[in-house]
């Protein structure tokens, strides 16, 4: 085992708590709906905007500039900057509100992960803050004026980075035991002349004592106080951290001030408490205030810092001149009191600690960490960690790692308001969320996008775990269960949405996602089957659900509402019809996809319980039903013979309308083939005897889809049996659609809608209104969804990684004599699973340096492509431009686009995955 993997096994034995330092503090707490107190209840954004961000106290948690926390958010560190010119310390980072973006929220800041280890022994991020005055204003002014049609403007369009007059603060952390974090701050001033810089490493507590919060298990207010230069913090349930910084190394001092004397710091001491003086209304306990720190470096305020040194908030401040190309750095210490570090010092010796934590095991601890990560690495991605693709696979996984995040939402809580006397809206107690008075989610979650989307989003995170499973199966087995638990799915069996609507419902992956952590769980007869068991329990809650809410004709077609998936019908799927029904092709092949799931996990559970055996008939059964419905051909099916496609269909007054647009809807039924192993099932005489009743009496089941097809074998292989929504034929035409370059297949994947609707799109007359779809490759020109997520056109990670998951399974059967064209009508001839390959490799391309040193995630932005400093930095965008390859979107969800990491690895031996060669038939 690699040291980072007994690491992994120490903290999942609870022997060694590794993970209870990570980066789990938030980029982006204000504008959330757990802030938003407002009367409405939808004035999210106006209510406690980024200005307020530094003078008011966040109620639910907190957030920070390259930061790291404890897992239940009680103690926080994070860097602040200033360069002399902004109006404010940069404390957090800036983006645009939803009203003020031309598309949406977007963050408008440079920033980058690039390491990280599961258990965070080592991380390091970088942030790009410019020399000059960084453009508030100018971003919030031109976004507003650009259309839907524009491009977003970013802080890149700006002069900000000009002649490279920007410093890199690179942050580091490295764990010398769980409860010793080391941190190095290297920053490099890449302008052309010396510039001056002020830092402010910062340590606060969360404030839980103003709100009087009743789940926190502690009575008593924290306190931190400075000690010898060294500072000291209590915490009732955390107990005791020493907190110390080096001098300033390889840097020039600027007379006057903090860093006179050759880099010494200056401890500035606040509250973590709001401004009453800016926000009369809101509670506070103290006189001094959030924002001192910021007033004190900008404002040069001394009275708004407490002079005893002590409170709840404070920073160590070093006003820094680094020469043009020159580098400082930047070391400090946080260790509990029961570290070694701190019992050599005789524990009572702050001045012993400030001096030995920086002695030469410093540096080694950071070497070593390094080395480990190094070696962790080689052995989960070999023969790609020192190619361009590992370079990609390991940013991938540290953006995946980095983005963890402590959430805390006590819905019933926020409906009624604390103890605090602070009163809320009587509206709320019947506005959003008002049937979830249930949910209490306080643990460290993955988020999509720690900016965009600091909170959770429950079927991205299905897809972060098949990633996260390759580095830490423990984290994503704890993560899958955990919105199976009683205090998160809903009484009724409805797992929660996302904050802005618990009961939004996206597609059902959340069995797909248990079932690819459970393979990942160990070689095939070590898996965690208690961990399986523990979750189809509550899968089965979840399904009956969805049959009882989402079937409303009781004929296994399936109404699930916007799925996800946005913009990419007719109509707003998540709102009522004026009149009619919606039928929906993906509501209804999930369900049948959710019924294929359940159905190989039941299977796999009865080999050691045969009672599990009845679970399988019942989602056999049940797959076959909606299969039948979906391809029925007497009119009330989703099959459209003529185009050989699958469409939605509007029902109004028993009349089915099909709603002609080629896209995803469509492709989903791809998605649902099951292949069982012949041998497993004859183990169960059940599900044996209920197989062979349909396949003598339901012969007609076999003309529209594969129904327990078996496969040719030769004596003595392995027999395979074959379940699928679409038969031979419907497959075949559907395959020949998907891979056509003038519908689907894109040089970078499988579009989310066909191009054919570029110059055709389809319009429809529905309740006095003009509806109409066209292809959009790129950003959506619509505010449907808030306008900042497009699926009428871009690639979307997910589910093409879905379909090139379905095209390997169904490989495993039809073998290698089963060819289609790919590109339709190209003349080559490729196996399903060369298919599999190409649009992995199509996909990956959008990261990899192309002909002309362009990654084409980068679009047309120079600085990447000519600036050493930039073209290895990596971003995996929301979703990526069809035709360009660009990205879009929410920049920093690494979530489920670190699905190329797994991409990477799936073929890191297969032959080198070269580009299509011709394979005439």
């Amino acid at each position: 085992m690699t040291a980072e993997e007994i690491r992994l096994q120490q903290s999942e034995d609870r022997t060694q708590n590794w993970q209870r330092w990570g980066p789990y503090l938030s980029e982006r707490q204000w504008g959330t709906v757990r802030e938003d107190y407002s009367n409405g209840g939808d004035a999210t954004w106006s209510y406690f905007p980024h200005d307020h961000a530094r003078s008011r106290a966040y109620r639910w948690g907190e957030d920070g500039l390259l930061g790291i926390c404890d897992r239940e958010c009680r103690l926080c560190f994070s860097v602040g900057l200033w360069n002399g010119r902004d109006p404010i310390l940069k404390e957090r980072l800036f983006g645009v509100t939803g009203p003020e973006g031309n598309h949406g929220e977007d963050v408008k800041e440079c920033y980058y992960y690039l390491d990280s280890t599961p258990t965070h022994s080592y991380m390091k991020a970088l942030y790009k803050y410019p020399q000059s005055r960084y453009p508030y204003e100018e971003l919030v002014d031109v976004s507003r004026s650009r259309a839907r049609t524009e491009p977003e403007y970013e802080l890149t369009d700006t002069s900000a980075f000009d002649q490279s007059r920007y410093f890199d603060v690179q942050a580091e952390y490295a764990k010398n035991d769980p409860e010793d974090l080391l941190i190095r701050l290297t920053i490099t001033n890449h302008g052309p002349h010396a510039a001056v810089l002020h830092v402010l490493p910062q340590l606060f507590f969360r404030n839980t004592w103003t709100w009087r919060c009743t789940d926190e298990g502690c009575t008593t207010r924290p306190s931190m106080r400075l000690v010898d230069n060294v500072v000291q913090t209590n915490h009732e349930t955390l107990d005791r951290y020493w907190l110390a910084c080096d001098t300033i190394s390889s840097s020039e001092s600027v007379g006057g001030g903090a860093s006179a004397g050759n880099g010494d710091w200056e401890w500035i001491f606040t509250d973590n408490e709001t401004n009453t003086n800016l926000h009369p209304d809101l509670p506070s306990e103290s006189d001094y205030f959030k924002d001192g720190l910021n007033d004190f470096i900008v404002l040069g305020d001394t009275h708004s810092v407490n002079p005893e040194q002590r409170g709840t908030k404070c920073g160590a401040y070093g006003l820094l001149m680094i020469p043009s190309g020159e580098t400082t750095q930047i070391r400090l210490r946080l260790a509990h009191v029961d570290s070694p570090i701190i019992r050599e010092t005789s524990r009572g010796e702050a001045k012993q600690f400030g001096t030995l934590a920086f002695n030469d095991s410093f540096e080694a601890c950071f070497d070593k960490r390094i080395a480990e990560a190094d070696e962790f690495y080689q052995a989960r991605i070999p023969d790609l960690l020192t190619s361009e693709r590992g370079a990609i696979s390991r940013q991938a996984y540290a953006g995946l790692l980095w983005t963890k995040q402590f959430y805390y939402y006590s819905v019933r809580t926020w409906l009624d308001g604390d103890t605090n006397n602070v009163s809320t809206s009587p509206f709320r107690k019947f506005g959003r969320n008002s049937d979830w008075r249930h949910l209490y989610n306080r643990d460290v979650i993955s988020m999509p996008d720690k900016w965009e989307y600091p909170w959770y989003a429950a079927w991205d995170l299905a897809f972060h775990m098949v990633p996260m499973a390759t580095i830490d199966v423990e984290f994503a087995k704890q993560q899958m269960l955990l919105f199976l638990r009683e205090w998160y799915m809903h009484p009724n069996g409805q797992i929660p949405a996302y904050e802005w609507n618990l009961s939004d419902v996206n597609p059902p992956v959340h069995a797909w996602g248990v079932w690819q952590v459970y393979k990942a769980s160990g070689p095939p007869q070590k898996r965690d089957k208690e961990f399986l068991a523990r979750a189809f329990q509550k899968l089965l809650i979840n399904f009956t659900w969805w049959v009882n809410r989402k079937d409303p004709r009781g004929k296994n077609i399936f109404a699930g509402g916007f799925l996800g998936l946005d913009n990419i019908g007719v109509f707003d799927r998540s709102k009522p019809l004026p009149e009619g029904h919606l039928e929906q092709a993906d509501g209804t092949a999930w369900m049948a996809f959710y019924c294929g799931t359940m159905l190989r996990m039941a299977i796999e559970l009865a080999e050691d319980h045969l009672a599990y055996g009845d679970m399988a008939s019942k989602f056999f059964e049940h797959y076959v039903a909606i299969a039948e419905a979906m391809n029925s051909i007497d009119g009330s099916g989703l099959w459209d013979e003529e185009d050989g496609f699958y469409y939605d269909h509007l029902l109004v007054h028993d009349k089915s309308i099909p709603m002609r647009v080629r896209s995803l809807v469509g492709l989903v039924p791809l998605m649902t083939g099951v292949i069982l192993e012949e041998p497993v099932i004859e183990k169960l005489p059940g599900f044996v005897k209920r197989m062979k009743w349909f396949l003598e009496n339901r012969g007609d089941l076999s003309a529209h889809m594969t129904y327990m097809e078996r496969e040719n074998v030769t004596a003595g292989a392995l027999c395979h049996r074959l379940l699928a929504i679409p038969a031979e034929d419907r497959f075949r035409r559907l395959i020949a659609v998907m891979l056509d370059e003038n519908e689907f297949l894109s040089p970078f994947g499988i579009r989310s809608m066909s191009a054919i609707h570029r110059d055709k799109p389809f319009v429809f007359d529905f309740g006095g209104q003009r509806h109409e779809v066209q292809y959009m490759p790129g950003e959506s020109d619509s505010g449907m969804f808030g306008g900042n997520s497009n699926w009428r056109g871009p690639i979307w990670f997910p589910m093409n990684f879905l379909l090139i998951q379905s095209l390997k399974r169904y490989h495993v059967f039809y073998g290698e004599d089963f060819k289609v064209e790919c590109p339709t009508r190209s003349g080559n001839w490729m196996t399903l699973l060369e298919v599999a390959r190409e649009l992995e490799r199509r996909l990956i391309s959008i990261f990899e340096v192309g002909k002309e040193g362009v990654r084409p995630l980068n679009g047309i932005d120079s600085i990447y492509r000519d600036d050493p400093a930039w073209k290895d930095l990596i971003l995996f965008y929301e979703y990526f431009h069809a035709d360009e390859g660009t990205g879009l979107g929410a920049s920093h969800q690494t979530g489920w686009t670190a699905l190329v990491a797994t991409m990477l690895r799936s073929g890191a031996n297969a032959d080198k995955w070269q580009p299509i060669a011709a394979k005439r038939k």
